[in-house]
């Protein structure tokens, strides 16, 4: 999966002219926390909700006087954030989480050809690659395998439950603190995992259902 099957298109931009408080109308309207600030198709920098709000006054007038004054004359040319955290709409999505990660952003802007194109968060990479790989909200019963991660052990588990008849909707491998072996880890497509783990336990693996 590429960032660009999961950004979002469209991306509503701003003019680094663009006063605080049309910032945060903008914001407020559309619900967003960040946006990517273009002068003539140019990307320049990011703002985003927390920089609006930790904007403060620096004279000694009365505050409410500070406080209209910053929101009227100050641009976010004056506080934007300059080094853009930026991506490539062809990139994976495992690029993209290890480049957010590393410089501790909550969102990349895609772009290409020195165009915006879009724009990927945190929450884009959870709701649509973590859960649906961890088969969060989806239905049927999860069970654990202790130890049942490598090769052969994973081959032998899988034609088990398949002699049952039971589907298997997802399966990925964790490695437990614990013993630093390889468990598996399988979403069954169906409610009640009594038979599988009863097969599973006939192979000599010690199976559990496993909360989710």
């Amino acid at each position: 999966m590429l960032v660009k099957d999961i950004m979002t298109k469209n991306v509503v931009t701003v003019p680094s002219k663009t006063s605080i408080g049309e910032a945060k109308k903008i914001m407020k309207e559309r619900k967003f926390r960040r946006l990517p600030v273009v002068d003539k198709g140019k990307l320049v920098g990011i703002i985003t909700e927390d920089r609006l709000d930790h904007v403060s006054p620096s004279t000694t007038a009365p505050l409410l006087w500070q406080i209209s004054y910053l929101i009227s004359h100050t641009t976010l040319g004056d506080i934007m954030i300059k080094d853009v955290v930026t991506i490539e709409p062809e990139a994976t999505i495992e690029q993209g989480v290890a480049i957010a990660q590393s410089r501790r952003v909550g969102a990349l802007v895609v772009v290409k050809d020195d165009k915006v194109v879009g724009i990927v968060t945190t929450n884009d990479f959870f709701y649509n690659v973590v859960n649906p790989v961890l088969g969060l909200g989806q239905s049927g019963t999860r069970i654990i395998v202790p130890g049942g991660g490598d090769g052969k052990s994973t081959e032998k588990i899988i034609a088990g439950i398949n002699k049952l008849g039971v589907g298997i909707k997802m399966l990925w491998v964790t490695t437990s603190p614990a013993t630093k072996k390889n468990d598996i880890v399988i979403q069954l497509d169906t409610e009640d995992a009594t038979e599988v783990i009863t097969k599973l336990q006939g192979l000599g693996y010690s199976a559990s259902v496993r909360a989710r």
